[in-house]
């Protein structure tokens, strides 16, 4: 029976290339964070609502018009994006006002689309 899979039959190792990048790499925890974090990027309607967060602050109602979802749909959305620490809010009265934690947030989308519309 033929065998499909690759194989090598010498190894080479750059030991000081891979000394140098194990050295930087971040630790397991790190990269289980980064990937619950773009799992929350993963999703067309959070990203809707973070782009129109770029633009300002908004309420729920105006976010709720903006992607055309329910304010009970949008609500359950920006409880993910706050828990992943992407959205932040502030009350005013009886009004909750969110917007985007931080620039770096800013800076993921825009980039992001630059590479998709590359």
């Amino acid at each position: 029976m033929e065998n499909d899979t690759p194989h090598c039959d010498f190894i080479c190792v750059h030991a000081d290339t891979v000394d140098r990048i194990n050295d930087t790499m971040p630790d397991e925890d790190q990269l289980i964070d980064l990937s619950e974090l773009f799992k929350v990027f993963g999703d067309s309607t959070r990203i809707k609502i973070l782009t129109a967060l770029s633009h300002g602050e908004l309420c729920v109602c105006d976010l709720s018009k903006l992607v055309g979802m329910t304010a009970s749909a949008v609500s359950h959305q920006l409880k993910i994006l706050r828990g992943a620490k992407l959205v932040g809010c502030r009350r005013d009265g009886k009004t909750v006002f969110y917007s985007l934690a931080d620039d770096h947030v800013n800076i993921i989308l825009r980039q992001g689309l630059e590479h998709v519309t590359e």
